[in-house]
């Protein structure tokens, strides 16, 4: 459905002969659309499954900012400035190779709070990439389309930039310009490039007015308690949020306002390499019906969804509204967090699965954002894994200084004595290929028991390397779970591994040194 309206929007941003123009279509009608242009296929549940090959996951070093003289501007790992005279070139040949084309566009929110709220407009050439954004944004209440969106991403999939005219890497591009309120995408259909393109903006337009942006899930409890689960990919963000007794707020992005936590997003875009419906029944029933989208998962001759499976890749996702979750928070709002966890998959064995952070500690740790990658997980790994270290737990996504992100955590961790957690949800008794990974059970005791208030009079004991407090006891959970140095056989061996990621710590928090108060640099792991 078309109006005067938004041809006329379209036409101010140079759009000015597309073909036809789809707008906010339900889900049903998106996938009547995707159906027509051969665009996926469904699976035996109902779900609709597209490839995104060659483009599987984010294209980290095809992003790009226009800069727009902030001296706070921060250019993250990967990520270049591009000059105004490139950008603008680029986005005059990109509309015109969008003129005469069947278009769709959906006005959508991020912004659970409305006094926080960024009004977006997305716009795609393909039906699928538009039933996405239905899926992961949230529905404004505007019946008529919006006049000067706060964003608008523009998404041409059939669009490939010239590296060597345009100054590009490859043919792929993420170009965002804060001045324009703008996102062009081209070459890639990978839909994790606009839901994190939005987060980008939310990250630079909140943390101007003291709201603190933040890569995490979120739930609370009947009583209206909130926590907060930080954490990389892999590392369990989305599993241990979706518990069934306590209301998903989110399971991804959120902001930490006046009021307390919001949600960004409307939905979920779910990591589903390897699910287990016994573990994760929740996600597992959102992932397979009709309305959600899956990503690069293949099927068997009965189009069953082979979940197990990293034929296409190991980065498989699934794109679904957050009311598919039976007990998910409709307001998308929970007051100011009672406990903060730190997810990190720790396939060295050597980082206890739960201690207990002093706020120096906790900023430390948000800025090192600790995971490791697993060999055979991504090219270019070797035998063992790899420490990676990602700013805030998500350095790609970070358009201002990290010590913007880390003060203001600080603040709000000590106006709201709220308690941070250090959380491994990876190995026990060795690292990868001797250990064994700590079992999701005995996590979500050890998550319970804190939610609960039951370590709130626990002792503990400091770790002698890495110098975080670790409750003495947590009911169901062993001893040798609990003090990761006691499940190796060899302790030599335990205390070499311990010390080398301390090591890996400390090097890497050298570019934040400067920027943080000197009790936040000593609050580290021991060095040797």
């Amino acid at each position: 459905m078309e109006s005067n309206g938004l041809i006329s929007e379209l036409a101010k941003l140079g759009l000015k002969q597309p073909g036809s123009v789809r707008y906010n279509l339900s889900r049903a009608e998106a996938i009547e659309e995707a159906v027509k242009n051969d665009e996926g296929v469904f699976s035996a549940s109902g779900a609709f499954v597209v490839n995104t090959s060659p483009y599987t996951g984010r294209s980290p070093n095809d992003k790009y900012l226009v800069h727009n003289g902030d001296p706070d501007l921060w250019f993250a790992s990967g990520t270049r400035e591009i000059d105004v005279g490139a950008y603008r070139s680029l986005k005059a040949r990109l509309l015109a190779h969008l003129e005469k084309r069947n278009l769709y566009v959906r006005d959508v929110i991020a912004g659970a709070d409305p006094a926080q709220k960024a009004r977006l407009r997305v716009i795609n050439d393909l039906a699928w990439q538009n039933l996405a954004a239905a899926n992961m944004f949230i529905q404004a209440d505007e019946a008529v389309p919006f006049t000067d969106p706060d964003l608008t991403v523009i998404a041409a999939t059939s669009f490939a930039g010239d590296p060597q005219a345009d100054g590009l890497r490859s043919p792929a591009f993420v170009i965002m310009n804060f001045e324009e309120k703008t996102v062009l995408i081209g070459n890639t259909s990978y839909a994790g490039e606009i839901k994190k393109s939005v987060f980008t903006y939310m990250n630079y337009i909140l943390p101007k007015r003291s709201v603190l942006s933040l890569h995490c899930s979120a739930n609370k409890s009947v009583q209206g308690e909130t926590a907060l689960f930080f954490g990389l990919s892999g590392t369990g963000k989305t599993t241990l949020s979706s518990d069934p007794e306590r209301a998903l707020i989110g399971d991804d992005e959120h902001g930490w306002g006046e009021e307390g936590i919001f949600n960004f997003e409307g939905g979920c875009y779910a990591k589903t390499i390897r699910i287990n419906p016994e573990f994760e029944p929740l996600v597992w029933s959102a992932i397979n019906r009709f309305g959600c989208l899956i990503e690069n998962v293949p099927l068997d001759a009965h189009r069953v969804p082979d979940f197990d499976s990293s034929e296409i890749t190991e980065n498989t996702r699934a794109a679904y509204p957050l009311y598919f979750i039976p007990n998910y928070e409709p307001s998308g709002v929970g007051g100011h967090p009672r406990h903060i966890f730190f997810l990190t998959a720790d396939a060295f064995g050597v980082l206890p699965p739960l201690a207990r952070l002093t706020t120096d500690q906790a900023m430390y740790y948000f800025l090192s954002g600790y995971t490791s990658k697993l060999a055979g997980t991504e090219r270019g790994l070797g035998e063992k894994p790899e420490a990676t270290f990602s700013t805030c737990f998500g350095a790609p996504f970070l358009p201002l200084k990290p010590a913007i992100y880390a003060n203001l955590l600080a603040k709000k961790l000590e106006k709201h004595h709220t308690q941070v957690w250090l959380l491994n949800t990876g190995w026990s008794g060795g690292g990868f290929g001797v250990g064994k990974r700590i079992a999701l059970p005995l996590t979500r005791a050890m998550i319970s028991a804190v939610l609960k208030g039951d370590l709130n009079d626990t002792p503990t004991h400091l770790h002698p390397i890495f110098r975080v407090a670790i409750p003495n006891a947590v009911a169901g959970v062993p001893q040798n779970v609990l003090n990761p140095e006691q499940s190796w056989a060899d302790q030599d061996a335990y205390k070499h591994e311990a010390l080398a990621l301390a090591a890996k710590f400390a090097e890497n928090f050298t570019k934040y040194k400067a920027s943080v108060p000197e009790s936040v640099a000593a609050s580290g792991p021991v060095q040797p």
